[in-house]
């Protein structure tokens, strides 16, 4: 396998409309549609040879050298007239494997990706904290992308994105977007960040909430009156909240819970569900918009599984739980009862909520 061979399957990955292409010494490439990894018909299996040499080929020479000490790097690689993508190098069992995600040139609307209001409007939040999490590969890079499209549609202002790598290109509208890459416009998260605030940002995008340092210093970017946007790899917004006071030693934690409190604007905690006819995956979403309870119960530990029920009865402020969510999605006709209970964080609870809205014989048979 060459470069050649390499470019000619990520042209069929683009042409499938598939996410990722995954290549590995003794195996054929497979490529991630809709959710489903599924091997590339009439595709061999990769020599280990072959791959060490497309990796090499394919690395800049500091890219090379972080790989061989590491083991794995992170890095972009572009093919003319085709597109863009973030690629991830690792060994396994001795070998070399890479998985390519392919990144698209601008994004789709908030509209058009299906999100509720609520995500506009915190979207649009002048300073704080505004978070987006959920697994690996649920969207939320897509999320934040439409929500930095729908500022550089509206509004004027100076947007820093710090990444790891770039995974979406925004050309300049009404905002000025500088994006910086890691390993290559800057060594590190919290040295980009930190450069950030000397950079009139208006709006700063974090591409991942990973060390205490990164954290620390977006807690103080937003209460000096910037918007920053960020990730984690957590399941709804208790769960966020605590990773996030567990970055802090148990010492800070309180002044961490008092700051957290002030910053902190909403997450949009989401997931991808099947549609019904399996072609494609809508977001069902949990989004906490922080009010006076939420914050009351950010700073008392003891209340903070409380935010839950919270965020159940807060409609009246855009807040919706996941089998809110996925009620709706039901209503439309997008997914089927099945997979939203099978989806659903308390499958119990689900049936529960459809038997009191009178769907329980509808739906569920």
């Amino acid at each position: 396998m060459d470069q050649l061979d390499l470019n000619r399957m990520l042209g069929r990955l683009v042409e499938m409309g598939g996410s990722d292409l995954h290549v590995k010494a003794g195996s054929p490439p497979r490529a991630r549609l809709n959710g489903t990894l599924s091997r590339i018909p009439e595709e061999a299996a990769i020599d280990g040879e072959d791959m060490a040499s497309l990796a090499r080929e394919i690395m800049h020479d500091r890219i090379w050298s972080r790989f061989e000490s590491t083991f794995e790097a992170d890095f972009a690689y572009s093919v003319p007239q085709l597109g863009r993508f973030r690629v991830n190098a690792f060994r396994q069992r001795g070998t070399v494997s890479m998985v390519f995600r392919h990144v698209r040139p601008g994004t789709q609307s908030l509209a058009e990706l299906g999100l509720p209001d609520a995500v506009r409007r915190l979207a649009e939040e002048p300073r704080g904290i505004v978070l987006v999490t959920g697994p690996t590969g649920c969207g939320k890079t897509t999320t934040l992308a439409a929500m930095i499209d729908h500022l550089n549609n509206t509004r004027e202002c100076h947007v820093v994105t710090i990444e790891d790598p770039i995974e979406v290109l925004h050309r300049d509208n009404l905002a000025s977007i500088s994006q910086r890459e890691i390993g290559f416009d800057t060594e590190s998260f919290i040295v980009a960040l930190r450069s950030a605030l000397r950079e009139d940002p208006d709006v700063i995008l974090v591409g991942e909430m990973r060390d205490p340092e990164t954290v620390e210093t977006a807690l103080t970017a937003a209460e000096t009156g910037h918007l920053v946007l960020s990730t984690l790899h957590t399941g709804d917004s208790v769960e966020t909240i605590n990773r996030i006071i567990d970055f802090f030693p148990p010492s800070q934690q309180r002044q961490a819970r008092l700051s957290l409190a002030s910053a902190l604007r909403g997450t949009i905690c989401q997931r991808l569900i099947p549609t019904i006819d399996g072609k494609e995956r809508v977001p069902a979403l949990e989004i906490m918009v922080v009010n006076g309870r939420i914050q009351q119960c950010i700073v008392e530990p003891v209340h903070t599984s409380n935010i839950a029920d919270i965020i159940a009865e807060g409609d009246y402020y855009g807040m919706q739980t996941f089998a809110q969510s996925l009620i709706e999605l039901l209503k439309e006709g997008l997914i089927d009862a099945e997979t939203a209970i099978s989806s659903a964080p308390n499958s119990h609870d689900l049936r529960i909520m459809l038997q009191r809205q009178g769907m329980a014989q509808s739906v569920l048979g």
